[in-house]
């Protein structure tokens, strides 16, 4: 279901738009979901609506009791892509597992700025998007997926969550009709 109204406070949630994960080889290119979550992050901030630029910090890929070889991630792994601009009035939070809440204050940041709805944007699809969003909606918030501004390393899990999985507990539509509701609404 597309994007059916905007709440009066709404915030942006943009998931593992970092270094290390936008390297990865994805459905869709990864320099396209950057460019269109960094549009939505801009609009969002000229409405003074809340950003929140999530990232996961770097765990050790294998267990020590594992067959499966150890290596060191990159130093700057972890850290947010640049072109998403991160401002200073913009939550920075780092997450411990696959999805936004668990392990955070999220919630409670959220709950504090009066956010009853989210955006999610960001990678990947079918793991960290989708966590956040059925969490965030267990949480009681009305969630949006960003279709356009989200991808996934196999095209079918993305392709699969878009179609049938998200329609089931948030709506979902495009950047583009984001950004016009957004503009569109008076939020201020």
């Amino acid at each position: 279901m597309a994007l059916t109204q905007l709440d009066p406070v709404a915030a942006l949630v943009v998931i593992d738009l970092q270094k290390g994960i936008v390297a990865f080889p994805t459905a869709h290119p990864s320099s396209e979901i950057v460019k269109r979550s960094a549009q939505l992050a801009q609009a969002f901030r000229e409405r003074g609506l809340p950003v929140i630029l999530v990232n996961v910090a770097a765990r050790d890929p294998a267990p020590a009791e594992s067959d499966i070889p150890r290596y060191e991630l990159p130093c700057d792994w972890s850290d947010l892509v640049t072109e998403l601009d991160p401002q200073p009035c913009d939550y920075l939070l780092t997450k411990p597992r696959i999805g936004a809440f668990i392990g955070t204050s999220l919630d409670e940041f959220l709950r504090k700025q009066g956010v009853t709805q989210i955006f999610l944007a960001g990678i990947s699809t079918s793991i960290a998007v989708e966590s956040t969003g059925r969490c965030g909606r267990d949480f009681g918030y009305n969630v949006v997926f960003v279709t356009d501004a989200m991808t996934d390393i196999d095209r079918e899990a993305h392709k699969y969550c878009v179609g049938n999985v998200f329609p089931r507990f948030g709506e979902t539509d495009s950047t583009e009709n984001v950004l016009k509701t957004l503009i569109q609404t008076c939020v201020l």
